[in-house]
């Protein structure tokens, strides 16, 4: 049984691929995937003799470093949960998620995170740092104590089952309170292996992480699915991603893909435009997801970097994938699609659950064991979410006639002027061809006469000036009159969350903000 889960994986292909790397920091360590399980299995007898038990939620605020991998990795080895945090929260916000998981430990670097430890002794949650001064060392974990009624198990004796909860996360709350998602060891081995099938990770792979590990994209797509497949992943020296290191990274490591939102592909773009590298690496692939990627910007990677660049769908709920364009080899890559479902059913049904045929809109819901169980303590929530024996997304596309995956938007997102349902995406994809606009999204605003109108902002590319005139000149001549935003807005900057993806709400209250007392209304993104 333990196969099936994410800790029976890693055990697997630490046997099968001992001597080959399997986590580096640039410049400074590698460590093979031995060695790592090595590490792994001593910092989990020492949260085991330290008084933390199966099911117990551990917080954990830290830089992309080897540290967290591995004190993550210890966490669900000892059959506890781990709650990734971003570092970035406030006080208040911290004091939020500790609570909702109700963890039981917090760990961080030697470093601290002010904010998170006052939040955490607010709440009376004992506070451990982790360290790997020497790689040839054990990992050094301060001490402290977890109070709990059971004697310290043998961790050698503790055996890892699929059905247990392994990583326990927040949805991004859009329209609501962010919601707990719990995921079992059996959503995460799922989802490895789905990864890897539809990308042939293998051991001969490497990437370079670019996302944070706090996110379910960053953690299962670039990190656990490399490790599961006996490649190799490099952390970047500064524990997060930089423009100015990352080809030199991706050379150094003999990196064969990476994934990445479309914010940081605009940024790798922006850059290759102004200060282009002698050479780039060949690649096998380059992975977006988190957001939609316009045609346009698709094209344009694969003119500069020279490789194939696969659009693919995910969520937390569901272990993050859900849809991905293949691999060149295994059929064609559709720009403005998200590909095909991965390892899981999917089905789009209308509002009585009936399936919808080829073309045709509807909620896109799937069903596997990659998807999570239900929210945790938000009874209201699981049954919005689960009806007709499917988890709904909350996402309206279809399939064509390919199965070919195309999303239309959040439902709760698509903009509804004078009854015409308008998809921002499609807004999106136009201005984004405008040769002078680098970046843009479309959003609703309340309107008097319509009840909702298009607006949008966007940012020059470099060196360019744009005009409000010219750019709705330019959406006339390529959409429908109701379609053309009603006000634009030129910016050198859009506010973004944590994870580098754009929400359209967020975006609305920051540009109306700056106008008018408006009160936006609480949309999806």
């Amino acid at each position: 049984m333990e196969g099936l889960s994410l800790t029976g994986i890693l055990k697997k292909v630490a046997l099968q691929f001992p001597d080959r790397r399997a986590i580096s920091v640039s410049g400074k360590l590698d460590l093979t995937h031995a060695r790592l399980q090595q590490l792994v299995e001593e910092a989990a007898a020492v949260l085991c003799s330290s008084g933390v038990r199966p099911g117990d939620v551990v917080a954990l605020t830290f830089p992309n470093t080897v540290e967290l991998v591995i004190m993550f990795l210890a966490v669900i080895r000892s059959r506890a949960v781990a709650a990734p945090l971003n570092s970035a929260y406030t006080k208040d916000e911290f004091e939020f998620y500790l609570s909702d998981s109700e963890s039981k430990l917090l760990l961080t670097n030697p470093e601290g995170n002010h904010a998170a430890q006052a939040a955490a002794a607010k709440l009376r949650i004992p506070h451990a740092t982790a360290s790997l001064p020497v790689p040839s060392e054990a990992v050094r974990v301060t001490p402290f104590r977890v109070p709990s009624e059971s004697g310290s198990p043998d961790i050698a004796a503790i055996s890892n089952d699929p059905s247990d909860e392994a990583l326990f996360l927040h949805t991004s709350g859009t329209t609501s309170r962010p919601k707990g998602v719990p995921l079992t060891q059996r959503n995460l081995g799922a989802s490895v292996q789905n990864i890897k099938s539809v990308y042939r990770l293998t051991e001969s792979d490497s990437t370079v992480l670019v996302l944070p590990l706090f996110h379910v994209h960053g953690l299962l797509a670039g990190l656990l699915s490399s490790l599961g497949a006996g490649a190799a992943v490099a952390l970047p020296a500064a524990g997060r991603f930089s423009a100015s290191t990352f080809w030199s990274d991706m050379r150094a490591h003999g990196a064969t893909w990476y994934t990445a939102v479309p914010t940081i592909h605009q940024i790798l773009l922006d850059r290759h435009a102004s200060k282009p590298e002698p050479a780039y690496p060949r690649l096998r692939f380059i992975r977006s997801c988190s957001a939609a990627l316009a045609p346009v910007i698709l094209e344009r990677l694969e003119a500069a970097f020279g490789a194939p660049v696969l659009e693919s769908y995910a969520m937390t709920e569901a272990s993050h994938l859900m849809a991905s364009n293949p691999l060149l080899e295994n059929g064609p890559h559709k720009a403005g699609s998200v590909g095909k479902p991965v390892g899981q059913e999917m089905a789009i049904l209308d509002d009585n659950g009936v399936p919808q045929p080829a073309h045709v809109n509807g909620e896109v819901c799937i069903r596997g064991s990659n998807v999570t169980k239900g929210y945790k303590n938000n009874p209201e929530a699981n049954k919005a979410a689960f009806r007709f024996g499917w988890f709904h997304t909350g996402d309206l596309g279809f399939l064509d006639s390919d199965g070919y995956l195309h999303l239309v938007g959040r439902i709760k997102e698509l903009i509804n002027r004078g009854g015409e349902k308008i998809s921002p995406i499609e807004v999106d994809d136009v201005l984004l061809s405008h040769p002078d606009v680098g970046q843009a999204v479309a959003f609703g605003v309340p309107d008097d006469k319509y009840g909702e109108e298009i607006n949008c902002a966007v940012i020059p590319k470099e060196g360019v000036k744009l005009d409000e005139g010219g750019v709705v000149s330019f959406c006339r001549r390529n959409l429908a009159a109701f379609k053309v935003p009603k006000r634009v807005f030129v910016t050198d900057s859009l506010p973004r969350t944590a994870t580098g993806k754009i929400q359209r709400r967020i975006v609305a209250e920051h540009f109306l903000s700056q106008i008018s007392a408006a009160k936006v209304p609480k949309f999806g993104a």
